[in-house]
């Protein structure tokens, strides 16, 4: 099937296409394999998916994919190998794991961010920061096996990208320069390494490593988790890139392992196939779902440097990582995934990507962006890749997740062929990496129009 692409309406048909592919290559997949369980085996879609994958968003550090069924499992499988690494490199344990006894064990937290979410099974669950999705009607075992760090955040405010810092950093005193952005590119530079607030992120983030080192007796940190730029389900808060990439940096000066977690993020999600090149730096393992497969199937996949999987690799077999499912890497899903992987880094396939950065263009118009951050019910807003958020100004009961203040909008909304969740008091729209700007245009036009009405 052949497309000419000039205008919004051949872009819709593109994406058509692309779903007619993904059905038709997953129908193929379907008569040909069945069901094939993995332990043992390798056939063509799961191989082929993880060499992209390591081509893709792992190439310069990953040499391994484990795959799983949805982003909360293959979280949980980011931490087993994370807290192995580091059981090893801090020669907590030896190489013979078949002897292992209770004396030898230690109490394994993570470090993270306050307001990150990695999902809902209870191991990813306790790395991450009290919520209401940990709430005791949630989660009656919840602990928080964490030190959770407040982090400082980005939006546009009043037309204006401004940066938001806790408490513990704003005291010191950073230089008022540094706290707001006339362009949000800005915001990426390299260039900020070398500002005052780089080294006030340092010494922020070394103080707090070494107090949780010397009050933590035998509790030891053993994981940084953190969502790159975007955090998702937490309020889509943008997390200052500047501070990631000290935090990552400081981690490593400790031995202690980097997790990704890109199930949301990844894939185009914020413009980028990964993360990683927003926040300029690499992790151990990373994590992936969701867009991964155009989002027609559920599949998860692990990512991880030869130096992780060195560190399962033994005689016994209780030294490897014993974690599985009955359909991992299952056809269907990788073959949904190579096909998605493909297309969209493609600029044939993908007219939206701008193939010597390996970018996509701007979907979402800046100036019309900038009027709904001037609106008076608006608090801020933030606008990357394919993702547009905007917090609606509320006070007490209205504001926060549990907060129903959005639910009068939306159903306005729908009412224009616009249907949206929300995240307590928070909106957001999200678009396919293939999706036209003139759509996004549309959908922003009406946003407005409705947010005026507030």
């Amino acid at each position: 099937m052949h497309v000419q692409v000039g205008g919004h309406r051949d872009l819709m048909l593109l994406y058509r296409w692309f779903q007619i592919e993904l059905a038709r290559d997953m129908g193929y997949a379907t008569a040909r394999y069945g069901h094939v369980m993995f332990p043992e085996n390798v056939y063509e879609p799961a191989l082929e998916c993880a060499e992209l994958l390591l081509e893709g968003v792992g190439k310069g550090w990953a040499s391994r994919v484990y795959f799983s069924d949805n982003g909360s499992t293959a979280i949980e499988i980011a931490l087993k190998m994370a807290l192995r690494k580091f059981l090893f490199d801090h020669k907590i344990v030896s190489d013979d794991l078949v002897t292992e006894n209770a004396e030898s064990r230690v109490d394994l937290k993570v470090l993270a961010l306050r307001g990150s979410y990695h999902g809902d099974t209870l191991g990813a669950m306790e790395a991450q920061a009290p919520s209401p999705y940990t709430g005791f009607y949630q989660q009656p075992w919840y602990k928080g096996r964490g030190h959770f760090l407040d982090p400082p955040t980005v939006a546009m405010r009043d037309g204006v990208w401004k940066l938001s810092l806790p408490q513990e950093i704003e005291t010191l005193k950073p230089s008022l320069e540094d706290l707001t952005f006339s362009l949000r590119e800005n915001i990426f530079k390299e260039s900020r390494d070398t500002s005052n607030l780089a080294d006030i992120y340092h010494s922020y983030i070394w103080k707090t490593l070494q107090l949780i080192i010397d009050s933590s007796g035998s509790t030891r940190t053993g994981a940084l988790i953190i969502e790159p730029v975007i955090q998702g389900a937490g309020g889509m808060e943008m997390v200052d890139p500047l501070f990631q990439r000290v935090l990552v940096k400081e981690c490593r000066n400790q031995k202690i392992p980097v997790i990704f977690d890109e199930v949301f993020t990844g894939f185009w999600r914020l413009g980028a196939e990964s993360a990683t090149e927003f926040i300029r730096c690499n992790p151990d393992i990373a994590c992936f779902a969701k867009l991964m497969t155009g989002g027609i199937v559920p599949l998860a996949v692990t990512l991880a440097s030869e130096a992780v999987f060195e560190v399962f690799v033994g005689d016994s077999k209780l030294q490897a990582l014993l974690h599985g499912h009955s359909y991992t890497a299952h056809a269907m899903g990788c073959t949904a995934a190579v096909k998605s992987i493909k297309w969209f880094k493609d600029s044939k396939t993908n007219h939206n990507l701008i193939s010597e950065a390996m970018l996509l263009r701007e979907l979402w118009d800046s100036d019309a962006v900038r009027q709904i951050s001037l609106l008076p019910a608006v608090h801020r807003v933030v606008v990357l890749g394919t993702l547009c958020a905007l917090e609606l100004r509320a006070e007490g009961s209205n504001a926060g997740y549990a907060s129903l203040y959005a639910r009068s909008l939306l159903q306005k909304l729908r009412e224009d062929g616009i249907y949206m969740r929300s995240l307590g008091n928070v909106i957001y729209l999200m678009c396919g990496p293939c999706t036209s700007p003139q759509s996004c245009s549309n959908l922003l036009n009406k946003v407005y129009s409705r947010l005026e009405e507030l």
